[in-house]
């Protein structure tokens, strides 16, 4: 529904139009009085307001003479969606291989934020498993006792192996020993 309306303010329904004086008494051709308003005459203007109303409605359907092309279009923006939202899973897949990899290496390394510090949450979920390095390092035996000779007898040998048992014993390997003798 639509309406207009126009109107002009002030309103003036009339004006006073003057009358001039015109009179010529002593009759040479010019006015005596030149200028000179005898009265006014009330004089309408025609001016009214203007008021309209249209009251209506209108329905537009169309269709298209090609949905074959229609169609296309629209599977064509579904695809494009899609590339996008992949792309998009592809970049955060990066990133967090990316990080999973720099935490990881820096976990092993012995390098890791403070706990409960503001970025300790960017490698709380990093778990590092199955480390099997060993820094390289030595250990020294000592050896209190020589090992036998041949000519010893039995005894001395099993005193010996006894007294040599005793630092594998502290290093806590498992000790088996069994005596085997050999008579001559």
């Amino acid at each position: 529904m639509t309406g207009t309306a126009s109107a002009a303010r002030p309103y003036e329904g009339y004006y006073d139009s003057p009358v001039y004086d015109m009179r010529d008494m002593d009759e040479d051709g010019a006015p005596d009085n030149p200028g000179a308003i005898l009265y006014n005459v009330p004089t309408r203007t025609g001016q009214k307001d203007n008021y309209s109303l249209g009251v209506g409605f209108s329905v537009t359907w169309s269709t298209p003479l090609d949905k074959k092309a229609q169609e296309m279009c629209k599977e064509a923006a579904q695809a494009n969606i899609d590339m996008m939202r992949q792309l998009a899973a592809n970049k955060r897949l990066d990133f967090e291989i990316a990080r999973l990899k720099n935490c990881g290496e820096l976990m092993k390394s012995g390098i890791m934020f403070r706990p409960g510090s503001k970025y300790a949450s960017v490698c709380a979920d990093v778990l590092v498993q199955n480390v099997n390095t060993i820094a390289p390092h030595r250990h020294s035996i000592p050896h209190k006792h020589s090992i036998p000779s041949s000519s010893s007898s039995p005894a001395q040998t099993s005193a010996l192996q006894s007294l040599d048992s005793d630092p594998a014993a502290l290093l806590g390997a498992p000790l088996q020993t069994r005596s085997s003798f050999v008579s001559p």
